[in-house]
C-alpha cells in the first residue's frame, strides 16, 4: 500500500484539553477530507465524531473526561493513542502523524518518560528528530529545543546544526517551493558575539561549520546573524527560514506572530509527525472557544508532507 491510500493518524492528546474540541472543529469545518484521517482516542468522543473518519480507540471504553480536569486516566488514553500511532506508522497503516496537545506532567504519572511527543516518535521510529515549525509567515528549525538554557552552549555542535539547516532548506522546499533558500541562522550570544566580545562560539563553533555547510551544499546560507534582528529582517523578505540556537530563541517570536497558525514538525524521522503549536489550554477546555486554525494547518501539512 503506497502513501496516498494510507490514512493520517490524529492522535486525540489529552482529553480534557482542548484536543477534542479543535478536532471536531476541524472535522466539521473539513468534510472532504474525513477518508483521509483515522481519529485515535477515547469511545466516547470517537462516537461524536462524523461516520466517514476513521476511528480506532484508546484506553477503557468506559472513560469520560471532564474538560479543564485532567486525570490519570485521560493521560492514559493519550499514552495509548500514541503507541498506537507510531505503531500504526510502522505496520503501514498510517503515512504519518498529527497529534492533540499532550500534558507532559500527567502523562509523566503514567510511565511517558520523555521531554516531549518530538521525542516519543524518535525513540518509536528511531531516529534524530528536528524539532521545526511552519507558519504561513515564518519556517523555522532549532538546534537545540528541550534541553535546559545551561546545557544549550555545550549542546551545539556540527551534526546539530546540519539537522537543523537541513530541515529549515526542507520546509522551504517543500512548503513555498524554493529550491536554494535563503537560510538565516541566529547566532547563540547577543549580537552573534560580536566578534568575540559577547561569547566566542560564534567566531569559533558555529561559522566554521556554517562555512563548510555552505561550501557544500547551500550557498545561500548566512553566518551566525544577531537573534535579535533575524525575524524582522525575514519578514521583510530577506531570508526565506530560520535556523535558531535554542527552544525560546525561536519560539517566542513565532507564538507572537503566529500562535494560531504555526505548525510543529517532527522531522528527519522515519515519518512525519506534526502538532499545533499551542497546549492543553485546560482553562478554556470545554467552552467552545478554542481556535482549530493551528490543528487544521498541521493537518494539511502532514498531508502535504507525508
Amino acid at each position: 500500500m503506497d502513501n496516498s491510500q494510507k490514512k493520517l493518524a490524529v492522535t486525540v492528546g489529552d482529553p480534557s484539553g482542548i484536543g477534542p474540541e479543535v478536532i471536531l472543529g476541524w472535522a466539521k469545518a473539513n468534510p472532504q477530507l474525513h477518508s483521509k484521517v483515522a481519529v485515535i482516542a477515547h469511545k466516547k468522543f470517537l462516537d461524536a465524531l462524523p461516520a466517514k473518519i476513521g476511528k480506532v480507540q484508546a484506553g477503557e471504553s468506559s472513560y469520560s473526561p471532564v474538560a479543564g480536569k485532567p486525570d490519570a486516566s485521560g493521560a492514559a488514553v493519550a499514552l495509548d493513542a500514541l503507541e498506537k500511532a507510531a505503531a500504526g506508522c510502522l505496520e503501514g497503516a498510517f503515512c504519518a502523524v498529527t497529534t492533540a496537545p499532550i500534558s507532559k506532567a500527567q502523562m509523566k504519572l503514567v510511565g511517558f518518560d520523555y521531554p516531549g511527543q518530538t521525542e516519543f516518535f524518535a525513540a518509536r521510529w528511531k531516529g534524530i528528530p528536528v524539532m521545526a515549525f511552519a507558519g504561513k509567515k515564518l519556517l523555522l528549525s532549532l538546534v537545540t529545543w528541550h534541553e535546559p538554557l545551561r546545557s544549550v552552549y555545550s549542546s551545539i555542535d556540527e551534526a546539530r546544526l546540519k539537522r537543523a539547516v537541513e530541515a529549515a532548506a526542507t520546509l522551504a522546499q517543500k512548503i513555498r517551493g524554493i529550491e536554494n533558500p535563503r537560510i538565516a541562522v541566529c547566532g547563540l550570544n547577543p549580537h552573534a558575539g560580536e566578534g568575540g566580545l559577547l561569547g566566542a562560539e560564534e567566531k569559533y563553533i558555529i561559522d566554521p561549520i556554517l562555512n563548510s555547510l555552505r561550501e557544500r551544499k547551500y550557498p545561500n546560507l548566512s553566518v551566525a546573524l544577531p537573534p535579535d534582528t533575524v525575524f524582522a529582517r525575514t519578514l521583510k523578505g530577506e531570508f526565506d527560514c530560520i535556523v535558531s540556537m535554542y527552544h525560546d530563541q525561536g519560539l517566542a517570536p513565532l507564538k507572537a506572530l503566529e500562535f494560531d497558525d504555526a505548525v510543529n514538525v517532527s522531522m528527519n524521522l522515519k515519518f512525519i509527525r506534526t502538532s499545533p503549536d499551542h497546549g492543553t489550554a485546560f482553562q478554556i477546555a470545554g467552552r467552545g472557544i478554542a481556535s482549530f486554525n493551528s490543528f487544521a494547518a498541521a493537518v494539511e501539512l502532514a498531508l502535504k508532507l507525508k
